[in-house]
């Protein structure tokens, strides 16, 4: 019996000790972090898998992402943008009546919108880590309604790179994606360069810069028992493409918190 309450006896001071030492390794730290704040980095690797379950999830659980089609501008060559003025067309009906149309009042009832999809034509969309770049094949449906023909469907998908920079003004990570070409289907080949520009044109100007991680979010403080808490500031992010994954390093410093 006496072996037993000995080796329970054991058993808590060695928990005791545990604690103790613990305790008194982060007083230490929390003593020296107000003379030089510490500062390290963390490694988050992502795999290509990570992005297909969270892609997945987003169509499954999610309404489908969509854009508003950019229409109606367009940038010469100084860069300067300018609007484009839809004219009423006028054409004689069997009577020999004429009649006019206006492409404004025709696009009221269509949704021109480009709509992401999860597949279109077997592909699907994806986030793929090849020869250091991002590259993300999007699919997508949409509707537009062109001059004299009325609200017009079409579906495709675009090859797409995306570039991660860090951003020092919003102290986030943001993403530009960049639509490299346009494949449709669905179109009949009515309209298709101008919608193809479309596409390209409403993907460019309506995502960018996509804001991916603001690194106020990965910041917290974290309550140490019977010590104090510990602030842990995100202060910095890097990332490095490498075949099939995705690393990311996350800057930190820790600062004594209050």
């Amino acid at each position: 019996m006496s072996g037993i309450y000995n080796n329970a006896s054991s058993s808590t001071t060695g928990r005791i000790m545990k604690k103790t030492i613990a305790t008194i390794l982060v007083a230490t730290v929390l003593a020296v972090l107000p003379v030089a704040a510490q500062e390290t980095e963390v490694k988050i690797t992502l795999n290509e898998q990570f992005f297909e379950a969270l892609l997945e999830a987003v169509f499954n659980n999610l309404d489908e992402p969509k854009v508003p089609l950019s229409i109606g501008s367009r940038q010469d060559d100084a860069g300067t943008e300018s609007k484009t003025v839809f004219q009423k067309a006028a054409y004689l009906d069997s009577a020999g009546h004429s009649t006019q149309y206006s492409a404004l009042s025709a696009s009221r009832d269509c949704d021109e919108t480009v709509r992401l999809k999860r597949e279109i034509d077997g592909v699907y969309t994806a986030v793929r880590f090849r020869n250091g770049k991002i590259l993300a094949p999007i699919a997508f449906e949409g509707n537009y309604a062109p001059p004299l023909i009325g609200c017009l469907g079409f579906s495709g998908w675009a090859e797409t790179t995306i570039d991660l920079s860090f951003d020092k003004s919003t102290n986030s990570l943001v993403g530009n994606a960049k639509v490299l070409n346009v494949n449709l289907s669905g179109t009949n080949g009515i309209g298709s360069n101008l919608i193809t520009r479309i596409v390209q044109n409403s993907i460019d100007r309506k995502i960018n810069p996509l804001k991916i991680v603001d690194l106020k979010m990965l910041s917290f403080t974290a309550p140490i028992q019977e010590a104090g808490k510990l602030r842990m500031e995100a202060i910095g992010i890097r990332h490095q493409v490498r075949d099939r994954e995705l690393d990311v390093y996350l800057k930190y410093r820790f600062t004594k918190g209050k």
